[in-house]
């Protein structure tokens, strides 16, 4: 296994350890890295890179962090800090189009709860897609391990009878992911392809980067091809370069798709991108339970991961 792979599922098997999450969250060296890719902890933090992503025509999508809730106090908070943002949102008149939407993940809403979590988990994001509707946005509900992608993908069909401009995530490194985008591809869909970024078992999921690159682009042509609206989300310049390509070669305009990008990650290729006209939108996630989300950019960029591992050295 290459070096980079094994640096990669490492960190993707240290994002579950709750004893590495307890000494990483405490070391000062932590918060100095967390800047670099969290906007804040609090909905003004978010809001203002909404703006200042927007003033240099960068679209936004806003995650607030957090995941695997076991408590439905905590539930509704997540829920009620997604409609207050929303709110904020429209206040400062950046959601209007859609130009800043959010990004829900369905175990922060209380999916895991015994009993009735999957309702509750769809009656919040019900919720969530209303207070987006009315602030003149929408939703997109984000993926998250294998064992939950068929409740996940239930519940976009759920959604979609009555907010039908609800966003769904595909993992290209799953094998099921091809057939997910036929599915998928219909007419005003709209499908934000990523690699993925969880530990998954050879079963189900591609391990090395050559075989999930090969599958990205067999989803993104499937994507490109349909009569849907792609969200392409990769940092990889290879990958920018084939989607340009394929939608030029399908006769999209540049209004039809759109790239993506995570906030403090390749911030000049998203200006460039955006300068030449094409459609960027920047994933910006806050909040204070910012430590899986770390551990998974640490394990997409070997580069962020050795910066990190350098600081926590000096720490000790």
């Amino acid at each position: 296994m290459p070096a980079s792979d094994l640096l990669r599922n490492t960190l993707l098997q240290l994002a579950k350890s709750n004893a590495v999450r307890d000494v990483i969250v405490a070391a000062p060296v932590s918060r100095t890295v967390v800047k670099r890719f969290v906007a804040g902890s609090r909905t003004e933090d978010a809001v203002r890179a909404a703006a200042d992503l927007a003033a240099t025509a960068r679209m936004v999508t806003i995650d607030y962090l957090g995941e695997d809730t076991h408590d439905i106090e905590r539930a509704r908070a997540t829920r009620d800090s997604y409609i207050n943002l929303l709110g904020a949102l429209a206040d400062a008149g950046l959601s209007q189009d859609g130009k800043a939407e959010v990004s829900l993940k369905l175990s922060a809403l209380g999916q895991a709860l015994p009993g009735d979590g999957e309702r509750i988990a769809i009656e919040h994001a019900q919720q969530i897609c209303q207070a987006a509707r009315n602030a003149g946005t929408t939703v997109t509900l984000d993926m998250e391990d294998h064992t939950t992608t068929d409740r996940t993908l239930e519940a976009l069909r759920t959604l979609r009878m009555d907010f039908p401009t609800t966003g769904g995530v595909l993992q290209a490194y799953l094998k099921r992911t091809e057939a997910d985008c036929r599915d998928l591809a219909g007419e005003g869909s709209r499908i934000r392809l990523c690699k993925g970024a969880y530990k998954e078992p050879e079963s189900v999921a591609y391990q090395s980067r050559s075989d999930v690159d090969k599958a990205f682009v067999r989803c993104l042509k499937i994507l490109m091809e349909g009569q849907g609206y792609p969200m392409v989300a990769s940092h990889d310049p290879r990958i920018v370069e084939i989607a340009g390509a394929l939608a030029a070669r399908g006769g999209r305009s540049t209004k039809s798709f759109e790239y993506q990008m995570l906030f403090g990650i390749r911030p000049e290729e998203q200006k460039r991108l955006a300068d030449r006209g094409d459609q960027v939108r920047v994933y910006i996630p806050f909040g204070e339970e910012w430590y899986g989300y770390l551990m998974r950019r640490m394990a997409e960029k070997p580069a962020n991961a050795m910066f990190f591992l350098r600081g926590l050295a000096g720490q000790s």
